[in-house]
């Protein structure tokens, strides 16, 4: 059976690209769990949070990993709160090899500041507080499910990949 690599990490890491990269080097098949359930719900995941809160995109995100970490021979991108699930935690550490992205919280700033379609930072005041209190909280279970901690620092999202391919194959 071919392993499956599923990437977690915060926000504005670059799982999704990140992720492609990887795949393509890896010759497997990439997936991105945002995508697939906006692509399943016919709306933005901005939308699900409006319409349905935070607990209606979380049962959507454990359905949609319940049904895709059955695939053999992926590379997974997950949401950012992915891991605030027990059950997403369970699928992701006992389906696949987890490779936890960090970045660090003034790297994040930047990248996310100005994204209008992360939920969780619409209409919030302090960016840095709120993107401070949610690594504060899920730091914890990204290091509780890793298989494998990269710190992705100042390269590129095609290096970072070259680096996990790299990582992996001296396991």
């Amino acid at each position: 059976m071919t392993r499956n690599i599923f990437l977690v990490g915060p926000m504005g890491v670059g799982k999704s690209t990140i992720g492609k990269y990887l795949a393509t080097e890896m010759k497997m098949d990439f997936y991105d769990t945002d995508r697939i359930i906006e692509d399943k719900a016919g709306v933005s995941v901005s939308w699900i949070f409006d319409v349905e809160g935070e607990l209606g995109f979380q049962e959507r995100e454990e359905k949609i990993l319940e049904e895709i970490t059955k695939k053999n021979g992926i590379v997974l991108a997950t949401g950012g709160n992915i891991v605030s699930s027990k059950k997403s935690r369970i699928l992701l550490s006992s389906r696949g090899e987890v490779v936890y992205l960090r970045l660090n919280i003034h790297t994040q700033l930047e990248r996310t500041k100005k994204d209008s379609r992360r939920p969780q930072l619409s209409a919030k005041d302090n960016l840095f507080r709120t993107l401070q209190d949610l690594q504060d909280q899920l730091t914890p279970w990204y290091y509780d499910i890793a298989d494998h901690v990269f710190d992705t620092k100042d390269l590129s999202p095609k290096n970072v990949a070259c680096s996990i391919k790299e990582m992996l194959a001296n396991d």
